[in-house]
Parts: C-alpha cells; structure tokens; sequence
C-alpha cells in the first residue's frame, strides 16, 4: 500500500518549518509597510512664558505693559533630508520655544514606511549615497522616538542636556535593520 506525500512525518515537519520561516519573516521586514503611508499634520509648537499680573502703580492703575515676546519660536539650526536606503524628502528645523525648551521639527516629510523607524539626534556627518546609511549608530546619538509618520510635519522635543554643538544631524533610522532610511545635516541659524 502506498502512503500520501502529505501524510509522510518529513514532509509534516517540512511544510510546518516553511510556514515558521514565512510567518517570522512576514513579521521581522513587514513588506506591507511599502505600500502603506501614514501623514502626520502637527502644529508648529508655541510655549508662552508664563505672563505675571501686570504691577499696579501708585495711583492703583496698571503699568504698562511690558514688551511684547517674541512672536514665534526661535530657529536654532536648519537642514534638508537627502535619500539613503529610501528615496526621503522634506526639511528639518531646532526650534527653541518661549519657555526655553527645544523642539526638532520635520516638515514636508515623505519617505517610506518600515519597521521600527526611529528619530535619531547624532554627532555622524551626513554622507551621501550608501557611505551614509550605516554612520549614524557609530557614534553618539539621541533617540528622539517612533516616527510618528512617513509623511507629514510632526515634532519632537529634544531633551535639556541635548547639546547641538556635538549633535549636527538628524536621521530617519530604521532600528530593525541599522540603516538610514534619510538624514538631514543641521546647519546653525544665523544670528
């Protein structure tokens, strides 16, 4: 008598470790990320200093008021995205906001979606082509956390002790793979 193909034990245990493979596979490069886009449209960041009551004069009427704060954030440093393992567009900028804090804004954001990508703050030149997709975790660097889209403009908040003279350039790292989806060279603001 002759046994089915399928009910052989190696054939069994074949066909389990194939869909093993394909489902850990599935889930370690996420290929439907590809195809999927997430557009983030945040606000730019405004912090108002916390404004005092105005003083009363002797007369008891208000003093006049004191000068106004400035209108918007203050742009520390500026950069442009360039490609690296995925074609990556849009702009960067450090923001110090009103209150002192600063912020890393991505604007015009489009590149791909992937598993694990990540904002990173590094010391790492920007390279062009592949020199520049693996330099970023060389050195130090400052996770600023999850992308929150591929496309879009989306804020961050740099911690206190994030120092921008050791920290020139922004990436859109890929944790899953070590590598650079995009980075962004930060150029000072003029004075």
């Amino acid at each position: 008598m002759r046994t089915s193909l399928v009910r052989r034990p190696v054939v069994i245990v074949g066909l389990v470790v194939v869909a093993i493979v394909a489902v850990a596979g599935l889930y370690w490069f996420q290929p439907w990320k590809l195809w999927v886009d997430e557009t983030v449209r945040e606000e730019l960041p405004a912090a108002s200093p916390a404004s005092p009551a105005a003083p009363a004069s002797p007369d008891g009427s208000e003093a006049p008021a004191s000068p106004a704060a400035p209108a918007g954030p203050e742009v520390l440093a500026t950069g442009t995205f360039i490609s690296h393992e995925h074609a990556t567009t849009g702009s960067v900028k450090i923001l110090r906001l009103a209150d002192g804090s600063r912020t890393l804004r991505i604007e015009d954001l489009d590149t791909s979606s992937g598993p694990d990508l990540r904002v990173w703050l590094t010391d790492a030149p920007v390279k062009e082509g592949r020199d520049g997709w693996h330099v970023f975790d060389d050195g130090e660097y400052v996770s600023l956390g999850k992308l929150k889209g591929n496309k879009g403009d989306q804020n961050y908040a740099l911690p206190a002790d994030a120092d921008l003279n050791r920290l020139t350039s922004v990436s859109i790292w890929c944790d899953r793979f070590d590598v650079s989806f995009g980075a962004a060279e930060l150029r000072k603001a003029a004075a």
